[in-house]
């Protein structure tokens, strides 16, 4: 699937434990020349930012976040970039906190 995600807002499509992004969450991707980058915000995110590159349907990026209660915290994720039955983006995510314990799995999906 060579299809851009320039542009595209994406949300996940279940909530991770409190403080972290959720279903009230909202990405905007941008995507130019192998470079990807996104804005978010929402839920327990007051502002995130994550950065990267993407070969194939292969992204590979870092994120920063400021959360409601004033702390920050960074990660690193490696996402597949797949389409749902409808044609919408679906992003199935591995990820890992560098500040912090922690990594989980977790699935976003381009808002209609």
């Amino acid at each position: 699937m060579a299809r851009s995600l320039d542009g595209l807002v994406l949300a996940p499509v279940a909530d991770q434990a409190p403080g972290q992004v959720g279903t009230r969450t909202r990405f905007t991707y941008h995507e130019q020349d192998g470079e990807i980058w996104a804005e978010y915000a929402g839920g327990d995110v007051v502002r995130g930012h994550l950065v990267g590159t993407r070969a194939g349907d292969r992204l590979d990026f870092r994120y920063v976040q400021l959360k409601t209660d004033g702390t920050t915290s960074s990660g690193h994720c490696v996402s597949l970039v797949t389409e749902v039955p409808d044609g919408r983006v679906r992003l199935e995510e591995n990820w890992e906190w560098e500040s912090q314990e922690g990594n989980g799995t977790s699935t976003v999906e381009q808002l209609t």
